[in-house]
């Protein structure tokens, strides 16, 4: 990440057009550096294309977050395909989504590869130690960083306040929350509809970084404009895309075959994370452990945990689970084991982001020629504030974690609290940019483990 621009002070001009090979980069390098979870993607993504490069608004941002928070799957992936499509139609979009995804791909399969192979490395270890309380401040400074953006009002601020009770005290499903969220805003929209206003508040607009590429009123370009036809296509080339490669595995290996289990499985999957990757889990570890036995208990909490400390969608622990499960099975024979493994986390990623991609080319017309609408604005302006309430609750579960590995009753981690503490201090204190808050994280954490500190 570059170090943030001044301010819009010096952003009176707009910015040069972007080409497609400049996102291109663009999209590649965030794949790259899109740690701490969806909050933390989003973070990244606000300061890079809001303020920094000024690619788009803050206001036409947030409606296409808003969006993609009711959608199942990963959010964050979904906002960068988002993006990339509005700039450089479907091109931009699947460039944008897939880079999103890719390296954490093929770093997944290189550690789960070394993890199941070589079993526990020190030098792993020692670096995750660092990197886990140092993402756990990322979520937490991206809470407060969206929160101060979106909690604009009285109204917003007890929609996240409910919403943090609603999951942290009662366990409600996240999609009940976002419904309820959805429902407040509708009918707030009508009665206070100032209230509601995207990037709203006290009666003024949210602050600006000065104009950008696509900005609170630039039409919406053509490809970016509903057509019947064009939805038709989108969804005749996703039900191929599907069908295709399902019913070439059926043929190939039989319909019983590991390979066709898990792209099986892992397709109900995609249509169920809504609220992210932790709402889907359980379902996940049910399938995975319990029922297919792909994996151990104790090998899903590891996968979890590489999913956590590596770049891209916390749901990429399903590029894990099926390479520890056909790897583990040797399904391809003996003498392919690594072939196998990283075939199954191949397939399994195609099939859980297929419907990310169909969602926003699809829908993303739609969504366009809603965002001066308040009668659609106010429900997902009230689903944003939602959402920074579970966003806090996410950082509490990851501290629990951290600094509590074995429960309250087993030793508090005082050596992950120290590097948490200071990470947290570099990001909201003194604003380092995430990627040498992880990098100073890891370093620590593969000292403390060196020393035999932890």
């Amino acid at each position: 990440m570059t170090s943030p621009l001044p301010r819009q002070a010096d952003h009176t001009e707009t910015p040069a057009a972007v080409g497609f090979w400049q996102a291109f980069a663009f999209w590649l390098k965030l794949g790259f550096i899109s740690f701490g979870g969806p909050a933390g993607q989003i973070a990244i993504m606000h300061q890079e294309l809001v303020e920094n490069r000024r690619w788009i608004s803050e206001r036409r941002f947030l409606h296409a977050l808003n969006y993609c928070m009711v959608l199942p799957g990963p959010e964050a992936q979904q906002l960068a395909t988002y993006i990339g499509w509005l700039m450089h139609r479907t091109a931009g979009g699947v460039a944008a989504g897939a880079l999103f995804v890719l390296p954490s791909l093929l770093i997944l399969i290189l550690l789960s590869w070394l993890y199941i192979a070589f079993g526990d490395v020190p030098l792993i270890a020692g670096l995750f130690y660092g990197i886990k309380p140092a993402v756990t401040a990322i979520v937490l400074q991206a809470s407060h960083r969206i929160g101060s953006r979106a909690l604009k009002n009285g109204w917003l601020w007890a929609i996240a306040g409910a919403s943090f009770t609603a999951i942290f005290a009662l366990n409600l499903p996240f999609p009940l929350i976002v419904l309820g969220a959805a429902a407040i805003g509708y009918i707030g929209g009508r009665v206070a509809p100032d209230r509601f206003a995207v990037g709203g508040g006290h009666g003024k607009a949210a602050k600006g970084y000065g104009p950008a590429l696509i900005d609170d009123h630039t039409p919406t370009p053509e490809h970016a404009r509903f057509r019947w036809s064009r939805l038709a296509r989108v969804a005749a080339a996703g039900a191929l895309l599907w069908l295709i490669p399902m019913g070439a595995l059926a043929l190939l290996y039989g319909w019983d075959h590991t390979f066709a289990q898990m792209s099986w499985f892992f397709t109900k999957a995609a249509m169920l994370t809504f609220g992210g990757a932790y709402a889907v889990l359980p379902y996940v570890y049910q399938g995975a452990v319990s029922h297919f036995a792909w994996l151990t208990p104790t090998q899903m909490i590891d996968g979890l945990a590489l999913g956590e400390t590596t770049p891209g969608p916390l749901i990429m622990v399903v590029a894990f689970v099926a390479f520890v499960g056909a790897y583990a099975k040797a399904v391809l024979g003996p003498d392919a084991l690594f072939l196998a493994g990283a075939m199954a986390a191949c397939l399994v990623t195609w099939f859980t982001f297929l419907p990310s991609f169909l969602f926003i080319l699809a829908g993303g017309p739609l969504v366009e020629s809603t965002h001066g609408d308040i009668k659609f604005t106010a429900p997902l302006t009230a689903i944003t504030a939602a959402v920074v309430g579970v966003i806090l609750n996410l950082a509490l579960f990851l501290g629990y974690h951290v600094l509590w590995p074995k429960g309250f009753g087993g030793t508090f981690e005082w050596m992950s609290a120290l590097i948490a503490l200071a990470a947290a201090v570099a990001l909201l204190r003194y604003q380092v940019n995430v990627m040498k808050v992880i990098a100073a994280s890891a370093v620590l954490g593969l000292a403390v483990k060196t020393l035999g500190w932890a």
